[in-house]
């Protein structure tokens, strides 16, 4: 079904421009991959791992300041980042 490969692939999409958001501001990297667990090498292996991408954005989520940020400069809606996570998850 054309739909739900589309929709993937805009989850993935919008969890990579996430992680380029985040990295765009070091007190925030540093952050993310404190709270995640996360090292830089794990974070760049994962680019293309969808839990690792979920987990950006459920690090967004965690913290609503960064959540409104980040969907402002990626010129989408929070609910967007948040949908983008569930699918992410495989719980869309």
């Amino acid at each position: 079904m054309r739909t739900a490969s589309t929709n993937e692939e805009a989850a993935e999409t919008t969890g990579l421009r996430a992680v380029a958001w985040i990295i765009g501001d070091d007190d925030r990297a540093g952050r993310l991959l404190a709270l995640t667990g996360l090292d830089a090498d794990a974070l760049r292996d994962g680019l293309g791992d969808r839990t690792v991408l979920a987990a950006v954005l459920a690090f967004l989520e965690s913290h609503e300041p960064d959540l409104l940020a980040c969907a402002a400069a990626l010129e989408t809606s929070p609910e967007t980042l948040v949908r983008a996570r569930a699918a992410l998850e495989g719980s869309s």
